[in-house]
């Protein structure tokens, strides 16, 4: 449920410097368990439950947080923070913290600091994307154009902007000409003509859309903000933590574990594979080599073949990468001159099951098509699946795409046709394409994997549903998001079967019952822009691992239960 609250301010991050002897809050007690805790309230509630309280070292690229139980205590386990001077920020919608100054952590004695809120002066500082959508105006399909903006950037600066309906064709025209992985720190324009060019009646209906929800005649939204509300019960249990990368501009887009425990992750704005070791913060970057000077970098799709080597998808580089973990040398494939125009676009890559036939599926964004690579050989197989789309294929009018791809156990490939409703097959021996309707219209099916039992697992981003398709029945399962509009990007399942997701609006992290369909969200302390998921099934409960895509860094969630 959303409650409405009018204009007030942001996500309560006020950042703290203090020594342990000035504070009259602050006070020692014995504890071995604990090395941080104290109860948090405000004025207007009292006691506040579902209160985020982080805690980062001074010089320290590490953040760890907790979150308030029903009493109002937090606290953070000892082993989780050394020895240190530590700054405090919290993260309660509509609240912000009062100055407590810095906190010194002993190896002696536990810390307890009490820490009080108060009101925020400016609650649109603090909104998430989704619920900046919540709050706006409009029908669900003018809404939904608001799930492309959170690619690149916040919904905070539409809501803010002072364009009319005449200024505003022009600069929609504009942000189609950046290309996937362009953020307001790092914009990389696009090369040639964008194929995501809209219409004239088009760009003039979002506009005279947008400019009721921004401040282009008002200077003040005549319209509610309305948030999300905090964590509860087992939505508390849990702790996270944040691990700053080297680069600031740097955007972890798929995030994996390896059978090390090691974190790799791939950037989706420039040219670099990294690896994050969590139990020294260690990253290592390798960087790899252009292979169209002057077009956009970045790769998306990070995958693992069978012998633990990774695959990336090179993106408007057109190409792909493979990683060999034992030499630590990169070798890169090239789409030929034919098929290499300004927008090839190799998101994804396929290599699960290239063992069987030592082909590498990819799709092609730019084309609307599929690449199959022979790595012996060296030739390229292009297949177009809408080439014959089935008649009586629902919405089969409205536009296609391929987008995430997934190969089962006789590499046979199924992608998801993001644009519209469809998952895919193309057949590994034939190249026969077959298409299987999601139940829900519109659902824009986007990122999965297939298991063990050749089942796909995938997102609805529009649909803000997750699902399973079984390839051996071709019957689907859905289960929907419990907060509207989380867009979840891509699911993963952990070994107790629970589904774990997320997406670029909300800031919650998404855990499933699928038995039961119990869903319990982990709020994230900042704004976080998750793309791949993974979890680490090495641990009791599984580890859920994601990269903020816009905040370079890498978020550990490891649940308490």
């Amino acid at each position: 449920m959303l409650k409405k609250i009018f204009p007030a301010m942001a996500i309560a991050i006020a950042v703290v410097f203090l020594c342990f002897e000035a504070s009259d809050l602050i006070r020692a007690a014995d504890s071995t368990a604990t090395a941080l805790s104290g109860q948090i309230g405000s004025k207007e509630e009292g006691l506040m439950e579902g209160v985020l309280v982080s805690a980062k070292k001074a010089g320290s690229t590490v953040t760890v947080t907790v979150v308030s139980d029903a009493q109002g205590r937090y606290s953070f386990p000892r082993t989780r923070l050394e020895p240190g001077q530590y700054s405090v920020r919290v993260r309660a919608v509509g609240y912000e913290l009062d100055n407590p100054g810095a906190v010194e952590i002993t190896d002696q004695k536990a810390t307890q600091l009490d820490l009080k809120l108060h009101p925020t002066q400016d609650l649109s500082l603090q909104l998430s994307n989704g619920e900046w959508i919540a709050s706006m105006p409009g029908t669900k399909e003018q809404r939904n154009m608001f799930m492309s903006c959170v690619g690149c950037h916040t919904l905070e600066r539409v809501a803010k902007s002072r364009y009319n309906a005449n200024e505003w064709p022009l600069i929609l025209q504009r942000m189609a000409g950046y290309a996937p992985g362009s953020t307001p720190l790092r914009p990389q324009r696009r090369v040639g003509r964008s194929e995501t060019e809209a219409s004239p009646e088009r760009l003039k209906t979002q506009a005279e859309y947008l400019s009721t929800v921004n401040l282009s005649s008002v200077s003040k939204w005549q319209y509610a903000l309305k948030t999300l509300p905090r964590p509860k019960g087992k939505a508390t249990r849990v702790i996270i933590t944040e691990y700053d990368l080297p680069r600031f501009d740097a955007e972890p887009h798929d995030v994996v574990v390896d059978s090390d425990g090691m974190i790799w992750y791939s950037d989706f704005g420039q040219q670099y594979l990294g690896k994050l070791d969590p139990k020294t913060a260690k990253v290592v970057e390798f960087s790899y080599p252009e292979l169209k000077p002057g077009f956009p970098t970045g790769s998306l799709d990070l995958e693992r073949d069978q012998d633990g080597n990774f695959w990336l998808g090179m993106m408007l580089q057109a190409g792909i990468a493979k990683f060999d973990k034992k030499t630590q040398k990169f070798q890169t494939f090239s789409l030929p001159k034919e098929l290499n125009n300004d927008v090839a676009q190799i998101a994804m890559v396929m290599p699960r099951s290239q063992h069987l036939d030592g082909k590498v599926w990819t799709n092609n964004v730019g084309l609307r098509g599929l690449h199959r690579f022979d790595l012996q050989s060296g030739q390229i197989e292009s297949l177009n699946p809408y080439r014959n789309i089935p008649k009586d294929l629902p919405d089969g009018d409205r536009p296609h795409s391929v987008y995430g791809i997934a190969a089962d156990s006789q590499n046979n490939l199924y992608f998801m046709d993001f644009s519209n409703r469809n998952i895919g097959r193309a057949d590994a021996k034939t190249g026969e394409v077959t298409f299987y309707s999601v139940p829900t219209p519109g659902s824009a099916p986007r990122r999965g994997h297939m298991d063990s039992q050749d089942r796909l697992w995938f997102t609805e981003y529009l649909g803000n549903k997750v699902a399973m398709f079984d390839t051996r029945t071709q019957k689907f399962v859905e289960w929907v998001m419990p907060t509207p509009w989380t867009g979840p990007y891509d699911v993963i399942w952990d070994k107790n079967g629970d589904l774990w997701t997320a997406g670029m609006t909300t800031d919650r992290v998404v855990r499933l019952n699928t038995k039961t369909a119990e869903p319990i969200e982990y709020l994230l302390p900042r704004t976080t822009n998750v793309r791949r998921v993974d979890v680490d099934n090495s641990t009791s409960p599984p580890t859920f691992w994601i990269g903020n895509n816009h905040g370079a860094a890498i978020i550990k969630v490891e649940p308490l239960e």
